[in-house]
């Protein structure tokens, strides 16, 4: 009997896939466990294997995006009337609310508009393949194309049907790597000739699509309110340079301001809180969330249980996750059980700001800059080292002071660090 496959909910807030490639082609064999295709979802660009033993009869999307639980393949045996399998999903479809199988059939012809656009970066748009009119590569070996600005279409793939591999691109970048990167450099975007209006625009990616979605439901459906306090990190900065000479790693400031937050958070079970329209949850684990900046927007991966592990295991974690963030190489379930979220800009100069709160946390709180500044300590005017944090709160979950007591004991930690050790 046919299966009619649909598109996968891939990811927590997935609510379309944007598919970049099909490895197999309609009457090609199929196993289980098999790649079928390449879908980019709103956090990753994630391999889709085949969980069904037959004959991939019909593609209904080419490329581009469809909506979760739209139609988009039927696998059969090799002569089973496909048509018929998608007219009675239809005729089901049609007894409920949803029609997922006439989106998919619209999202074809969508596609063709849509494809073009489709490609990550400038130096893959214009490149194409004689016979499918589009380049077979990697997710990996495009970013690092893109990176090194190196136009695809000039590297011979290795991969399964000339797929462009990791190794193609890297193999390339040692023999001829220069070559192609001074050619694209008078590609990089150009501003205005003077007097000439110009823009540029660019299509919104699954990332991007998702960022400005689930942020404008938080920021229109929880109230927020911010409570900001300035935390004196004069200690902190005296103990972290005898932390590393003693750490297998080279402990940061951000790792510290997790640990701190982590082990603030037990003491405070209100704040580590979600809503869930109906209910509040009481988290009994700390999981932090992290937000860590790629070229798309943010991405926000967990730290688990960050109250009882190590500076060193957090900074290494947080690393990890970071450079696997910057490839795109994260997975949903490390982007998910977050209960508390940390964003610090202070690495780029900044010294205050307000953080949207990521769902379905009650909280975020933002860090900005450690400053130099007069502070007044016992009478005296001195040269302090002071960090200001502002937390955003869900006024359906924390009260105002509430949300207070939690940064007057976070703030108790870090002007006393001593306190983390035992």
């Amino acid at each position: 009997m046919a299966e009619i496959i649909k598109m996968p909910r891939l990811s927590d807030t997935m609510e379309e896939g944007n598919i970049i490639a099909w490895h197999k082609k309609e009457g090609d064999k199929v196993e289980p466990g098999e790649l079928l295709a390449e879908i980019e979802t709103d956090k990753a660009t994630m391999d889709f294997e085949s969980l069904w033993e037959g004959y991939l009869l019909h593609i209904a999307v080419k490329e581009g995006a469809v909506p979760v639980e739209s139609v988009i393949a039927v696998i059969g045996d090799k002569d089973e009337d496909w048509k018929a399998a998608l007219a009675a999903e239809q005729g089901a479809s049609n007894a409920q609310a949803e029609q997922p199988a006439p989106a998919a059939q619209t999202a074809e012809p969508a596609a063709t508009t849509t494809a073009p656009a489709a490609p990550a970066s400038v130096a893959e748009a214009p490149a194409a393949t004689p016979s499918e009119g589009r380049i077979k590569a990697s997710p990996l070996a495009k970013s690092i194309a893109k990176e090194a600005g190196i136009d695809l279409s000039a590297i011979q793939g290795t991969g399964d049907n000339g797929r462009i591999v990791k190794r193609d691109v890297e193999a390339y970048l040692e023999t001829r790597g220069a070559e192609p990167a001074a050619a694209s450099a008078p590609a990089a975007p150009a501003f205005a000739v003077p007097g000439v209006e110009s823009f540029e625009d660019k299509p919104l990616s699954q990332m991007r699509k998702t960022i400005a979605r689930r942020l404008s439901e938080s920021k229109f459906t929880a109230p927020h309110f911010y409570l900001t306090m300035e935390i004196d990190m004069g200690n902190v900065v005296e103990m972290r340079p005898r932390l590393n000479e003693l750490s297998p790693v080279k402990i940061s400031f951000n790792d510290i301001v997790v640990k701190a937050t982590a082990v603030a958070l037990r003491q405070h079970p209100a704040i580590n809180a979600s809503w869930l329209n109906d209910r509040i949850r009481y988290n009994h684990h700390v999981n932090i969330g992290v937000a860590v900046a790629v070229d798309e927007g943010l991405l926000v991966p967990v730290i688990r249980h960050a109250d009882m592990k190590s500076l060193s295991q957090i900074n290494q974690e947080v690393k990890a996750y970071a450079e696997k963030a910057r490839q795109r190489k994260l997975q949903p379930e490390e982007m998910s059980g977050n209960t508390f979220t940390i964003s610090n800009l202070g690495m780029f100069g900044i010294e205050e700001f307000t953080g949207i709160i990521n769902p379905p946390d009650s909280c975020i709180l933002a860090v900005g800059a450690i400053i130099q500044k007069p502070v007044v300590k016992n009478g005296e005017i001195t040269i302090g080292h002071m960090m200001k944090v502002t937390m955003s709160c869900d006024h359906r979950v924390v009260d105002g002071a509430t949300g207070a007591e939690f940064l007057q004991t976070l703030k108790g930690i870090l002007e006393e660090p001593m306190r983390l050790l035992v």
